[in-house]
């Protein structure tokens, strides 16, 4: 198991964005940069390619952010029974500071906030580093889903339960 190591305190705490804050294209930014690394290496390809200012700011999504400029972001949408915790990204000069776990309570927070018992998130299989971070932060996997035309898993669902 990978071991997080505390470099030093992040800089801020997450906060929710409004729709219009002035944050929200470094935002779009911050998870074309983070998730550019998959391309290659995972298929199909991200749904982060087609990702917009307009998807951002749905209703019914909640941009959170770390900083100005953003050292992370998260995007939480509610669902029945749980808070799907998507575009989870961490700026490299961030990472190994334990701000993916900050990131993470903070979505906790927001679920039990919102009544939510549990959060969930998918990550694909080719990404063995994601798998990690996430058992590591106390997701424990709950199944395995194939993208529309493919015969194999290409996501694996994982579930934090974030009730006492």
């Amino acid at each position: 198991m990978t071991e997080i190591v505390q470099a030093g305190p992040p800089a801020t705490i997450p906060q929710r964005l409004s729709p219009d804050d002035p944050r929200m294209p470094a935002v779009l930014d911050l998870i074309r940069t983070a998730f550019a690394g998959m391309a290659g290496r995972i298929d199909p390809p991200s749904s982060m390619l087609q990702l917009t200012l307009s998807d951002l700011r749905k209703p019914g999504r909640e941009v959170w952010a770390m900083g100005t400029p953003p050292d992370a972001c998260m995007v939480l949408t509610p669902q029945e029974g749980a808070l799907y915790l998507g575009k989870l990204a961490v700026a490299a000069a961030a990472r190994g500071r334990g701000v993916s776990r900050i990131m993470v309570a903070a979505a906790a927070d927001r679920a039990r906030a919102l009544g939510l018992p549990r959060l969930t998130l998918q990550t694909r299989i080719e990404l063995t580093e994601n798998q990690t971070t996430f058992l590591h932060l106390g997701f424990r996997e709950a199944g395995r889903t194939a993208h529309p035309g493919y015969d194999r898993p290409t996501s694996i669902t994982y579930v934090l339960d974030v009730t006492p």
